[in-house]
């Protein structure tokens, strides 16, 4: 089993920054990447942001590209999302989730991923 458990959530200003922690527990060996989701009110869950648990891989969607960025500490078992220039469309509550699929192409699917934490909110006001 894996645990992941998000953190840093909060209430910003549009062009704020925020940095969303997710910290990884149990069988983290078993991991291969870490994935960063979000669901705003009355929408789909979306893929915001992955990562290999090694490192030597991302991905990021279109939405996000350039403005968020996805990275690892493997020594503290956590994975960061740094989130600049805010609008409030980033408004949403955003998932952690951890695939033990060894996929290169699948990164983007929701049902890739084994185990999912319980979010946290992010809230952008213009």
């Amino acid at each position: 089993q894996v645990q992941v458990v998000e953190s840093g959530g909060g209430l910003v200003e549009a062009g704020a920054s925020l940095r969303l922690s997710c910290a990884a527990s149990g069988r983290t060996f078993t991991i291969f990447r870490l994935g960063w989701f979000r669901q705003a009110p009355g929408k789909e869950r979306e893929f915001v942001a992955t990562i290999t648990w090694s490192g030597d891989s991302t991905a990021y969607a279109d939405s996000v590209k350039g403005r968020f960025t996805i990275s690892r500490d493997n020594a503290k078992n956590t994975v960061y999302l740094e989130m600049n220039s805010l609008t409030p469309e980033d408004t949403a509550v955003y998932y952690c989730a951890a695939s033990q699929t060894k996929s290169w192409f699948r990164f983007a699917d929701i049902n890739l991923y084994d185990y999912w934490g319980q979010g946290t909110q992010v809230t952008v006001s213009s």
